[in-house]
């Protein structure tokens, strides 16, 4: 199932996406998930357009995932309050050096995470949808916690839906494309360390819930953007466009 909210006339609705692009309203996702079935359509379609495909309380990007690092696992903490969605004019930052755009799996929990382990990370996880981890990455010379360097407002696009069909364990094909042309170009199977470690070790740690989104690092996904350019992040078959100005 492809799980989206999209703003309507009536507010913000979460909906399934229907195979010819239809927007059909369904009960809460994440009570069906804790109960083992999927969401039951609740209305008729509606008209809108996309959002975020979820709303989290906590956003964990993770570190020591992406070429030149080594494990173990780290994680760093980016505000959910950067989180836009798809086709969202984001204004990058003059200040604060170059932008670079990121093209990363983002793993959306599904329940309290409570007893996950890496053999176990995919019965907690409702699905799979694609982010765009902005960053400004000239200020870790000065602020090596990460909290700057993330911190724009607008630097967390997401979506445009959760796939909730993707095997946790994909290799999913990626790509980082501005105006068109390919940036970057790589796969899931190039992560250093798979989706499930990284959940385990962020589980491990702190209790995620429903909602909760954790980026999956960058690798060879990565490349500088500019002012005005559109940037699009491929994750299989989820294409997420962010205008910037």
């Amino acid at each position: 199932m492809r799980i989206a909210r999209v703003s309507t006339s009536g507010g913000v609705t979460t909906v399934r996406v229907g195979d010819d692009g239809s927007f059909i309203p369904i009960d809460d996702p994440y009570a069906a998930f804790a109960e083992g079935k999927e969401p039951r359509d609740a209305a008729e379609p509606v008209d809108g357009e996309f959002a975020a495909p979820c709303s989290p309380t906590v956003v964990v990007g993770i570190a020591q995932n992406g070429p030149g690092h080594a494990s173990p696992v780290q994680a760093w903490l980016k505000s959910p309050r950067t989180v836009t969605g798809p086709g969202v004019t984001v204004r990058l930052r003059r200040d604060a050096g170059q932008t670079v755009a990121e093209a990363e799996v983002a793993v959306v929990i599904g329940r309290d995470t409570t007893g996950l382990t890496a053999e176990n990370a995919h019965e907690y996880v409702l699905g799979i949808t694609a982010v765009n981890d902005l960053s400004s990455p000239d200020r870790a010379a000065v602020d090596p916690r990460n909290f700057e360097s993330k911190s724009g407002e607008g630097y967390t696009p997401l979506g445009p839906w959760i796939d909730t069909a993707l095997p946790l364990d994909a290799d999913l094909p990626m790509a980082l494309l501005a105006d068109g042309a390919t940036r970057a170009e790589t796969s899931a199977g190039r992560l250093p360390m798979t989706p499930r470690e990284c959940l385990a070790y962020v589980a491990g740690w702190t209790t995620l819930g429903p909602g909760d989104v954790v980026m999956m690092g960058a690798p060879h996904s990565q490349a500088p953007v500019h002012p005005g350019e559109t940037v699009e992040v491929v994750i299989g078959d989820l294409r997420l466009s962010t205008p910037t100005s």
